[in-house]
């Protein structure tokens, strides 16, 4: 419940920011007398999109402790701890990058990276991965995490989500105004755009957003491959990583939110929407190195 109503208003909050920035710059004004203001509704299209996706990169950190429950190794309290940060430290430093923070969180096995910068992420791991795993297992899942950092991909996919966004928003009204002209062919138009408009562009984000997803899903996918990789080269090795993997698909895996789905080292559903590959075919990808 914490995670579905923190998720909402924090949407809410980014709607109504987006909304006030669109009015102050005029382009949420695109549907004029004269017909649809292309140059407006681009500006309004790019806010919308990019936004947003912006906005969620930048609060991601905060929003992960606080949905998932993290608390953050200030001062180790016992062996584990002192020894997942400093395999954290190893592994930042060889891909040259900021320590992150380093956070554990209760929960079935999954760990997460997140944060803005690469040199200020966060690296948190579960209590139900710590217990499941062998320590050489934890450390690639580590390594994995690390290098979603160093790979720069919180950006890469917030950059992909903003391009999708754009064309959503963008094409959805530009073809709901092209059906809602057909439709209204002769008619007196001074009173703005009629159903047509509103129906086809609804519908249309719905089935854009859609599409928007899979293509979102498949840029996730390709980055879990190159994550992977990115383990095996930070350990030396490609066995360890392998190992973590056979293992995870073995186990039950905790479920993110899905601001953080995409970053976990298992996650999604359905293989064209789903945020990572199947673990057999990342072993495969990993043993073909």
């Amino acid at each position: 419940m914490k995670r579905i109503l923190l998720l909402v208003l924090t949407n809410v909050m980014v709607v109504v920011v987006l909304g006030i920035v669109a009015s102050l710059l005029g382009v949420n004004r695109y549907l004029t007398a004269n017909g649809l203001n292309l140059g407006a509704l681009l500006g309004y299209a790019l806010i919308m999109g990019f936004g947003g996706a912006f906005i969620s990169l930048l609060i991601s950190k905060p929003l992960a402790k606080w949905s998932s429950g993290v608390r953050v190794i200030e001062q180790a309290q016992n062996a584990d701890e002192a020894w997942i940060v400093e395999t954290v430290r190893k592994f930042a430093d060889k891909a040259q990058i900021g320590m992150p923070e380093v956070g554990i969180f209760e929960g079935d096995a999954n760990a997460f990276a997140t944060g803005a910068f690469k040199d200020s992420a966060l690296v948190a791991v579960s209590t139900g991965l710590l217990q499941g795993m062998t320590r050489e297992e934890v450390e690639a899942v580590i390594g994995h995490e690390v290098a979603h950092i160093a790979n720069g991909d919180m950006v890469t996919m917030t950059l992909i989500q903003g391009v999708m966004n754009t064309f959503v928003v963008f094409l959805s009204r530009v073809i709901g105004y092209a059906v809602d002209s057909f439709l209204r062919k002769g008619d007196d138009r001074d009173s703005g755009p009629g159903m047509g408009y509103w129906i086809t562009t609804i519908v249309l984000d719905i089935v854009l957003g859609f599409a928007a997803a899979m293509v979102v899903a498949w840029f996730s996918r390709q980055r879990e491959f190159r994550a992977d990789a990115g383990a095996a080269e930070l350990m030396g090795r490609t066995q360890p990583m392998v190992n973590a993997l056979a293992r995870l698909g073995g186990m039950h895996t905790g479920e993110l939110p899905k601001s953080l789905a995409a970053f976990g080292i298992a996650g999604g559903i359905g293989q064209l929407f789903s945020t990572h590959p199947p673990i057999e075919a990342r072993i495969a990808a990993l043993q073909a190195r």
